[in-house]
């Protein structure tokens, strides 16, 4: 079947009941390649969000920021060992909504399209079990000698999702008739005003309430009852 159809699917906290650059980092710092110190540059944004006085977003900006000052210099090889240990931990922790409705759209004709801000590599890794077509993420410049440069390559393309959606779309000859897009923050709202058929999953605050004056569908899936709104 000829795919022209387009569905887009942000990862982590849509797919992932996590978020993949989480554990990849305290994997790192388990195998010693990051210092036992890493998880002091999150931990407190971290404790914060635990106990609903900071944002989930800010403890993820931290986990980022970490990261890229602490990947200077790791082989890029030992990281891709660290990544398939990670998606072979976690590849399953998926949630029942979105993992049933990638099946569901495939099944139609779909091209199924990852965008995230984790590192591509273990995007790859993850995206791959569950037949990702086409997969962005935040790519990292590799050296000659094998390790990471601690440069962030393609930085601006990756910061707008909408950016990338049109551009592939026009690149790849798809349609937009019957578009489906998954997203569960306000920075999905640029791709999701793009699509025509929005989904807001497990929205936080300031997607929500776009998603209520829009009229854009909601979802939330919590422990074993998926609710739509």
């Amino acid at each position: 079947m000829q795919k022209n159809k387009v569905a887009i699917f942000d990862i982590d906290g849509t797919i992932f009941r996590s978020s993949l650059l989480i554990e990849v980092v305290e994997a790192l710092v388990e195998a010693k390649l990051f210092p036992q110190k890493t998880a002091y540059g999150y931990k407190k944004s971290h404790e914060d969000w635990l106990n609903r006085r900071g944002l989930y977003e800010d403890y993820i900006m931290d986990v980022v920021r970490v990261f890229e000052e602490n990947i200077k210099n790791v082989r890029h090889a030992d990281f891709m060992r660290i990544s398939k240990q990670v998606i072979a931990l976690h590849k399953y922790h998926t949630y029942v909504y979105t993992r049933d409705l990638i099946k569901s759209l495939k099944k139609q004709g779909y091209f199924i399209l990852a965008i995230s801000h984790s590192p591509k590599e273990i995007l790859d890794e993850f995206c791959a079990e569950y037949g990702f077509d086409k997969v962005y993420g935040r790519v990292y410049e590799v050296g000659s000698d094998g390790k990471f440069t601690g440069k962030t390559l393609y930085l601006e393309e990756i910061s707008d999702k909408a950016k990338i959606l049109r551009r592939f779309i026009a690149k790849e000859g798809l349609s937009l008739a019957d578009s489906v897009g998954v997203g569960d923050s306000e920075s999905d709202i640029k791709f999701l005003t793009f699509v025509e058929q929005p989904i807001c999953f497990n929205p936080n605050k300031n997607l929500y309430e776009h998603a209520k004056k829009h009229g854009w569908k909601v979802v939330v899936e919590r422990k074993d009852v998926i609710y739509n709104f």
